[in-house]
């Protein structure tokens, strides 16, 4: 009986767990076609440390370790509350598939138009005929081991639409065995007036 409920117990935090995301996606999709969501000019590594904060779990239990790279400077237009969701859905993914403990590399970069931060992990990588459909939703690459270290499928959609929210563009580039790197690229904020 026990087992039983623990099986039961297990499929209802899955199935809030994905309640959850879904409703999270359609708020965001819904704001961002109305345009209701609010960016405010931030510094960026404020935004990621305030992720790495949030991801510090995953992190500690995997051991691995995080060198980050961002010039305290850098500012972008964002909603920092979305933007460290999305930061925190790469950071635990790279967390999650990489061995306990490796490094992950975040690295912040002024493109002159606009603000990119990559998170590269040293995970398994992913077969290149994977990548182009990587933000669909629920779609998985290995679907037995991802539904074996958790998460409902719905994080990386969740982070392409936090990203087209902030009129940006998310990328991956990834190849089996040597790991995966999830670039984030938003518009700098304008220059003040002169």
């Amino acid at each position: 009986a026990r087992r039983f409920l623990a099986i039961m117990k297990k499929n209802a935090d899955r199935l809030h767990a994905i309640i959850e995301d879904l409703l999270n996606l359609s708020r965001i999709e819904r704001e961002a076609e109305h345009g209701e969501v609010p960016l405010e000019e931030a510094s960026l590594r404020g935004i990621i440390e305030e992720a790495l904060e949030a991801s510090d779990g995953i992190l500690q239990a995997k051991g691995v370790r995080v060198e980050l790279d961002c010039a305290h400077g850098l500012r972008v237009r964002a909603n920092p509350s979305l933007l460290v969701q999305a930061l925190v859905n790469l950071i635990d993914n790279a967390a999650k598939y990489s061995e306990a403990g490796s490094q992950v590399a975040i690295s912040c970069r002024d493109t002159g138009t606009a603000v990119t931060v990559a998170i590269r992990d040293s995970g398994p990588g992913i077969p290149r005929e994977h990548l182009p459909r990587l933000f669909e939703r629920f779609y998985r690459v290995d679907k037995g081991r991802s539904r074996t270290l958790g998460g409902t499928g719905l994080g990386l959609a969740i982070v392409k639409h936090i990203v087209q929210a902030h009129r940006g563009e998310v990328t991956v580039e990834s190849e089996p065995g040597k790991g995966s790197t999830f670039a984030i690229s938003l518009p700098k904020p304008a220059a003040p007036p002169a």
